[in-house]
C-alpha cells in the first residue's frame, strides 16, 4: 500500500527488508568477484587476504553505525549530501554529491558493467575503436562495450517505470545472487577438488608492507561500498528512525560474513600466486573446484549477479542529484518526480548518461583505486560530521552510535590511513580524484550565483508586486 507522499514528493514504501535487500545488493558484486586478484597481488598471501577483508569489512561496520545515527536523525534523501549539509554548509555538501554522480554511482556503475561484459563474454576484446593520448588509452569502444552499455540501459528504464516494478527487480536480482554466493561457498568446500594449505601460502618474491595493506584496503573498500545504500533513500523508507540503522548495520555484517567465507573458498580453490592478477578470479575458482563447463556456467551466473549491485546503485544513486537539485545546486530538470510514476526518472537518466561515457573511458583496476580513494575522503567527512550535529542538534530519542566516539574515531582513522598510503603510492590516481574534487567546485560557485540570482529575482518580483497592491489600495 502506498504511503503519503512526503515533503518532496517520494512516497515512503520501502520497509525494513528491501532497504535490508538494496543494502546487499549495493554492497555484494562487482568487487568481491573482481578485486580479489588485485589484493593478493599487494599482499602476497592468503591469510593477509583474509585479514583484509576482516579489516576493511570492520571499516565499514563503523561506517554503517554512524550513517545509522545521521539516517535516523536526518530522514531525507540524499544521503551524504543531506548530512554534510547541515553539519558543514552548502559547499562540503554539493561536493559529497558530485562525488556521489562521478565517484559513488557512475564510476562503480560502469566497473559492474565492465566486470558483468567480461563475465559474460571475456574481457580480451579488440577494440573496433581507441584514442589515445600520450601513449595512454583515453576512450575505446569494443565488442565487450555492448553487453555493459545494454545493461546500464535497460536497468536504468527499470526503475524509472515505477518504485515498485524496480523493488521487485531488485529483490528477485538480489536473491539469486545470495543463493548463488551461498550455494558455490557450501558446493566448494563439499564437492570442489581444492586444498586448505593455500590459505597459509605465499607469492615468492611478493614484499608485502604496510603500505601494501593500506592501497589493499582502497580495493576493499570498494567492495564493500554499498553499506550506506538505504541512507540515500531516507525519504522513502517506512519508520526510518528504527528500519534505517537496522538496516545498515545488519546488512553490513552479513556481507562481511559472506566476502569471509567466499575469499575462503577462493583460496580453498586457488593459489595465490595463481590468483595474481586476475579479474574474473570467480570464473577461475569454478574451474578448478567443478570443471570447465561448471566454470563458464558460474561465469554467467556472476554476470547475471553483477545486475544486482548494478541495479541497486541505479535505484540509490538519483536521489542525491534530485536533493541537489531540490535545492538549486545543481541541474533544476533534475529534480522533476514523474507525475505517474513517482520517481526522479531525469536524474536516474542522467546518471545512466555518465555510466555509459564511463564504460569507454576507464581501465578497470585504475577505476577501482579512483573510485575507492575518492569515496574515502567523502565518507571520512561525513563521518566527522556527526560530532558537530551531535553538539548542535543532540536528539535522545533518535538511534545513537554505538560505541561513540570510539566507533567513528576508528572509521575516521582507518580511512585517513587508507587516503594517505594511497597517495604515496598511486599519486596519478590520486591526481584524477583530486580533479574531480577542484571541478566540483568550479561547479559549485556557477550553480550557487545562479542560485543567488534566481532568488534575488523572486524576491524583486514579490516586493514589486507588494508595492503595486499597497499604491492601487
Amino acid at each position: 500500500m502506498n504511503q503519503k507522499p512526503t515533503e518532496n514528493g517520494l512516497s515512503r514504501d520501502i520497509g525494513l527488508s528491501s532497504a535490508l535487500v538494496l543494502v546487499i545488493a549495493n554492497m555484494v558484486g562487482t568487487g568481491v568477484f573482481t578485486t580479489t586478484g588485485f589484493i593478493i597481488g599487494e599482499l602476497g598471501g592468503g591469510l593477509s587476504l583474509l585479514a583484509c577483508w576482516l579489516v576493511g569489512g570492520l571499516f565499514a561496520l563503523a561506517g554503517a553505525l554512524c550513517y545509522g545515527e545521521l539516517g535516523a536523525r536526518l530522514p531525507r534523501a540524499g544521503g551524504e549530501y543531506i548530512y554534510l549539509h547541515r553539519a558543514f554548509g552548502p559547499l562540503p555538501a554539493f561536493l559529497s554529491g558530485w562525488i556521489s554522480l562521478i565517484v559513488g554511482f557512475s564510476a562503480p556503475i560502469a566497473a559492474a558493467a565492465i566486470a558483468f561484459s567480461a563475465y559474460l563474454v571475456g574481457s580480451d576484446s579488440t577494440p573496433w575503436f581507441a584514442f589515445e593520448l600520450g601513449g595512454l588509452q583515453i576512450f575505446r569502444i569494443s565488442p565487450a562495450s555492448l553487453p555493459a552499455c545494454a545493461a546500464v540501459v535497460l536497468l536504468s528504464l527499470v526503475h524509472c517505470h515505477s518504485l515498485g516494478f524496480g523493488k521487485w527487480v531488485q529483490n528477485i536480482l538480489t536473491l539469486f545472487k545470495l543463493l548463488l554466493i551461498i550455494g558455490f561457498i557450501l558446493l566448494g568446500f563439499w564437492l570442489g577438488q581444492g586444498d586448505m594449505a593455500h590459505i597459509t601460502q605465499t607469492i615468492p618474491d611478493a614484499l608485502p608492507g604496510v603500505g601494501g595493506f593500506a592501497v589493499a584496503l582502497v580495493f576493499v573498500s570498494f567492495a564493500y561500498s554499498g553499506w550506506n545504500a538505504a541512507a540515500y533513500l531516507g525519504s522513502e523508507i517506512r519508520n526510518p528512525g528504527r528500519n534505517l540503522p537496522l538496516a545498515l548495520t545488519l546488512g553490513t555484517m552479513i556481507v562481511i560474513a559472506l566476502y569471509l567465507l567466499l575469499n575462503m573458498a577462493f583460496l580453498y580453490a586457488v593459489p595465490p600466486e595463481r590468483m595474481q592478477g586476475i579479474l574474473e578470479v570467480g570464473e577461475l575458482a569454478a574451474t578448478v573446484l567443478f570443471g570447465q563447463s561448471a566454470g563458464t556456467l558460474f561465469g554467467v551466473a556472476v554476470a547475471i549477479g553483477l545486475l544486482s549491485v548494478m541495479s541497486a546503485m541505479i535505484m540509490a544513486g538519483p536521489r542525491v542529484y534530485f536533493a541537489m537539485a531540490r535545492d538549486g545546486l545543481f541541474f533544476p530538470g533534475l529534480a522533476r518526480i514523474h507525475v505517474n510514476r513517482k520517481t526522479p526518472s531525469r536524474a536516474i537518466l542522467f546518471q545512466g548518461a555518465m555510466a555509459l561515457v564511463m564504460i569507454m573511458v576507464s581501465a578497470f583496476d585504475q577505476l577501482l583505486i579512483y573510485i575507492g580513494f575518492t569515496l574515502s575522503l567523502s565518507a571520512t567527512l561525513t563521518v566527522a560530521g556527526l560530532f558537530r550535529l551531535r553538539r548542535r542538534y543532540d536528539s535522545p530519542d533518535t538511534f545513537r552510535c554505538p560505541g561513540y566516539p570510539l566507533v567513528p574515531l576508528f572509521f575516521i582513522a582507518g580511512n585517513l590511513w587508507i587516503i594517505i598510503y594511497t597517495v604515496i603510492s598511486r599519486p596519478l590516481t590520486v591526481l584524477f580524484g583530486v580533479s574531480t574534487i577542484l571541478v566540483g567546485a568550479g561547479l559549485y560557485s556557477i550553480f550557487r550565483r545562479r542560485c543567488n540570482t534566481t532568488l534575488s529575482n523572486r524576491c524583486v518580483r514579490v516586493e514589486t508586486k507588494g508595492r503595486s497592491f499597497m499604491t492601487s489600495n
